[in-house]
């Protein structure tokens, strides 16, 4: 039993670990050379300047898959493309698969919010509109950027990837 559980117990907040977000060694200086320290750095401005920039988000799922609660970052990405979606039928399928994997009570990847959130959405998306998921979405949200996030700035992760760039920077003026 420890044994198996002992996989669980370790920290995945390595950089081996964030190596699903780097690219092979061969492609890692295009890589940064499209990501500036000042980018890294404006990371931990805000969550909405993280989550706007497509590495920022990248490795914000990085170190919540590390946390196994990448369902938050999941849910609201979904929500995202939801609000998109202009066809009364594809809102109504998109709006039931939100609900069965994210919503549900013991759905596979179940986020964490109160019951009274949770029936209210359920009423809202019997006849789905663009702003149906709204209030569970910024609850959500509201999780991520008072818990994760903080955590995601302390992290390796984070601070690894500030490293190299600096590092890939210092090398590139001199």
């Amino acid at each position: 039993m420890k044994t198996r559980l002992g996989c669980l117990s370790n920290k995945s907040d390595s950089c081996s670990d964030f190596s699903e977000f780097l690219p092979p060694a061969q492609e890692r200086s295009t890589r940064y050379l499209k990501l500036s320290t000042d980018e890294v750095t404006r990371w931990a401005d805000s969550f909405d300047t993280l989550l706007s920039n497509k590495y920022g988000l990248a490795a914000f799922r990085t170190f919540l898959k590390s946390e196994f609660s990448d369902e938050n970052i999941e849910f609201w990405l979904a929500c995202e493309d939801y609000k998109k979606i202009k066809s009364p039928a594809k809102m109504m399928s998109k709006a039931n698969k939100i609900y069965k994997e994210f919503i549900e009570v013991h759905a596979p990847r179940e986020v964490n919010i109160d019951h009274r959130t949770r029936e209210e959405t359920k009423q809202r998306l019997l006849d789905p509109t663009p702003n149906s998921l709204n209030e569970v979405q910024a609850k959500v949200y509201s999780l991520m950027e008072k818990d994760s996030y903080h955590r995601f700035i302390r992290s390796k992760i984070y601070q690894d990837l500030l490293n190299r760039t600096q590092i890939y920077c210092q090398r590139k003026s001199v």
